[in-house]
């Protein structure tokens, strides 16, 4: 199966930081050569959509296999690739819910979609509550830790 990018992102940030990524605005271009804007239609009834990104600039060789501290933590431990969000993935894929802000032809406008300047996007999906757990959620709190400064609250409205 071959899965070629549906648009790409264009944001003010160009290197993968860590935190604060509520208060980034990003653009979401889709490729004009493949879709009309039939696609997007009734997106912007939805508040919120995931989407699906490759992290295309981590080197084939920096992906994480075995387990380690997440952000080179010591205090946190030692944790496999699927029991954290790192960017070092085997498939490199990231997602993320953003606020979906507007909709202007093929271009969505999103907050907080941590995907840096140039990413290529290959899947957006309106985010729909019935596809949140159900049931208790529970999470360690080191994860939690490494989460504190990840959002920004202030700017999350």
């Amino acid at each position: 199966m071959e899965m070629q990018a549906i648009g790409q992102v264009s944001s003010p940030r160009t290197e993968p930081l860590d935190d604060d990524w509520d208060s980034i605005i990003s653009t979401i271009t889709l490729d004009g050569s493949r879709f009309t804007e039939d696609a997007v239609r009734g997106l912007d009834a939805f508040s919120h959509v995931e989407v699906v990104y490759v992290f295309d600039r981590v080197d084939p060789q920096n992906v994480q296999t075995a387990a380690r501290h997440p952000r080179g933590n010591e205090d946190w431990p030692k944790v496999g690739i699927f029991a954290q969000r790192a960017k070092g993935r085997p498939n490199r894929i990231g997602v993320t819910v953003c606020r979906l802000l507007g909709v202007d032809g093929l271009t969505l406008s999103v907050r907080s979609l941590d995907a840096i300047d140039g990413t290529p996007v290959i899947d957006v999906k309106p985010y729909m509550v019935e596809f949140a757990p159900r049931g208790e959620v529970r999470q360690p709190a080191w994860s939690s830790e490494l989460m504190a400064e990840y959002w920004d609250s202030s700017a999350s409205s």
